[in-house]
């Protein structure tokens, strides 16, 4: 996968770029139409604001206090009331990744220029992008509705100089990492408190980075899944591509493609040809069909979060409409179930990914199905024990997986006094997301360990893609010569997957291609 180098925001961004920010130091840049776009909107509703308009959350209290009027010189102490009070999260606080994207989809939905806000306030949060003052925000609070408003109020009291933030390895006052940083505090005016707060971004964040990571996955299961099934002296006749036109899912005439072009050239395949084994179990013979589900699911689920990251989210908006003026309207886009639901089908997909390989692993390991390789691939079976607890490790993965299935976004508790009756829970789906996409990382590692030992003890070699697989598998996880400790290399191997090294060395496309 491919970065670039610089992003800009205020038009349309895409799942890349949200990567190349957060995680690849690209720079980021206001449209300089975006800009003149702000400036319209922010003069529409101060003009509005000064001919005696009741706004929701510029004038008036928030959530069922949305009844209460507020007198025109608490207008800025109302907006600093709102990020103080609804800084409520708890819990483990967001890697530094995740809190870039937020610096990056908060500053670009507010540049899209519906939200009303004046340029100063999406060009602060680039500031602090650009000068790493990345505040500490807690992972739990929100509940995916009015706004990931807890998260986000941590994010935005480091811009009125309040709140933590972290500063060379430390956690300090926000005031202070601001003056390091040698920015002065963002002074709010009406509404730019809750433009701050109101919308999807962690949810979008979260999600976005775990499907970039998940491209790379989806990838990787039918690399190792070749390697498997080659070092299970399986067949490769399930790949024919006369069999997927009959079921002509995208996603599975991709994933028996990709397994078909690694195999087909293979010495270790053609050794055994015939040998009279017709069909193999279905974790290799329906590989195809499994994975092309998984690729479907990142499709659908990409496009769903692509759309998000680009799209209106605060609450009220600021919209033109066909006199060449503006209307200011109350809606809901700040729900997140439009990504919610999405978020919790590609948790259920990965985790196929993971009960599949959890399966195909147990294939190599029991001598009843590996097809003459000693039992749990160790050196001297019964004095060693070989890679048996590295299944185990896998199977606990898989099932761990199976349990973060249960879709957060059928779920929802009513919030605010009855006011905020339905609630998505997008945030939580994107956090299970996470946790999935780390777990299939492993149990990918924990395979490809075990098929690069199966194809160690074959007499024949694999196919020159498959040969470079096994070689980039083999810079994290060494030969295996007699009992020792597996955790190490799994994680660096698991690691090296989703940073798309073993797809780079097969010379497969990422999925990401395409969202």
């Amino acid at each position: 996968m491919t970065s670039p180098d610089s992003v800009v925001i205020g038009h349309t961004i895409a799942l890349r770029d949200v990567d190349a920010v957060a995680r690849r130091g690209a720079a980021v840049s206001l449209a300089t139409e975006a800009r003149d776009e702000l400036r319209q909107t922010r003069d529409h509703l101060e003009r509005a604001l000064a001919g005696g308009a009741i706004i929701y959350g510029v004038n008036t209290g928030f959530g069922a206090l949305s009844d209460a009027k507020i007198a025109p010189d608490e207008l800025g102490i109302l907006q600093q009331n709102l990020l103080r009070s609804h800084a409520a999260g708890v819990g483990p606080a967001f890697a530094a990744d995740v809190v870039r994207a937020l610096l990056l989809l908060r500053a670009h939905t507010l540049a899209l220029g519906a939200s009303g806000v004046s340029p100063a306030v999406p060009e602060f949060l680039l500031q602090m992008l650009a000068r790493d003052v990345l505040p500490v925000v807690p992972c739990q609070g929100s509940v995916g509705a009015s706004g990931d408003l807890a998260p986000l109020a941590h994010l935005a009291l480091v811009a009125i100089g309040e709140g933590l933030a972290w500063s060379e390895g430390q956690i300090i006052p926000g005031a202070e990492a601001l003056a390091r940083a040698g920015l002065t505090p963002l002074r709010l005016g009406p509404k730019e408190g809750l433009s701050l707060i109101n919308g999807t971004q962690v949810t979008t964040a979260v999600g976005a980075l775990a499907l970039c990571d998940a491209a790379e996955l989806i990838a990787a299961a039918d690399i190792v899944g070749s390697l498997s099934l080659d070092a299970l002296l399986g067949t490769v006749s399930a790949t024919d591509p006369r069999i997927h036109a009959g079921k002509p899912h995208v996603g599975q005439r991709e994933s028996a493609a990709v397994a078909r072009a690694l195999l087909i050239d293979s010495p270790l395949r053609a050794s055994h040809r015939d040998c009279g084994e017709v069909q193999d179990a279905y974790a290799l013979r329906c590989m195809p069909q499994v994975h092309g589900a998984a690729r479907d699911a990142f499709a659908y689920v990409a496009g769903a979060v692509r759309i998000e990251l680009n799209s209106f989210t605060d609450n009220p908006l600021v919209l033109a409409h066909e006199g060449g003026g503006f209307d200011v309207l109350s809606g809901g886009n700040f729900h997140a179930g439009t990504v919610a639901l999405p978020l919790d089908h590609m948790t259920a997909a990965l985790t196929t990914l993971a009960t599949i390989s959890e399966r195909r692993t147990d294939r190599m390991l029991n001598p009843v199905t590996s097809r003459g390789l000693p039992a749990f691939l160790a050196e001297r079976p019964g004095v060693e024990s070989g890679l048996m607890m590295a299944h185990v490790t896998a199977s606990a993965l898989a099932s761990e997986c199976k349990s973060l299935s249960f879709p957060a976004s059928v779920d929802t508790i009513p919030t605010s006094a009855g006011k905020e009756d339905h609630v998505s829970m997008g945030p939580i789906a994107a956090r299970k997301l996470r946790s999935v996409v780390d777990n299939l990382a492993r149990v990918l590692a924990i395979e490809a360990i075990a098929a690069a030992r199966g194809l160690d003890l074959r007499e024949h070699s694999t196919s020159a893609p498959l040969r470079r697989v096994h070689a980039a598998i083999r810079a994290h996880a060494g030969p295996w010569t007699g009992d020792r400790s597996p955790s190490a290399e799994t994680e660096a191997l698991a690691a090296a997957i989703v940073r798309g090294e073993l797809r780079q060395a097969a010379g497969v496309a990422s999925p990401l291609d395409r969202a």
